[in-house]
């Protein structure tokens, strides 16, 4: 199951951790979210090797403002804590699952 990421959470999570990391910022309302949301699932339940998260941009504006997330959903996948590609819109799992191997 993907993480729960929160402000009180997302630095060590996220941004503490090494390896890689793909975060999902998404809301409730947001139909490409909806769509989005059980490929994120599958991934976190598939890949061992990397941190799965989801932001609430609705629940955690601040973490939004400071990503810079103007269209949801947006995928960053981070790298030792540091951003290294940002995602807008829904993206299949093929797709995603090529970009994690890229920074693999």
């Amino acid at each position: 199951m993907a993480y729960e990421l929160t402000a009180q959470n997302f630095e060590r999570t996220i941004l503490d951790t090494d390896g890689l990391a793909l975060v999902d910022f998404w809301a409730s309302w947001c139909g490409p979210c909806q769509m989005q949301s059980p490929v994120i699932e599958e991934l976190s339940e598939e890949l061992d090797d990397v941190i799965i998260g989801k932001v609430n941009v609705d629940e955690q504006p601040q973490l939004a403002m400071q990503f810079e997330v103007m269209s949801i959903p947006t995928l960053l996948l981070f790298r030792n804590g540091e951003c290294i590609s940002e995602q807008v819109g829904y993206h299949s799992k093929r797709d995603l699952l090529a970009l994690i191997r890229q920074y693999k």
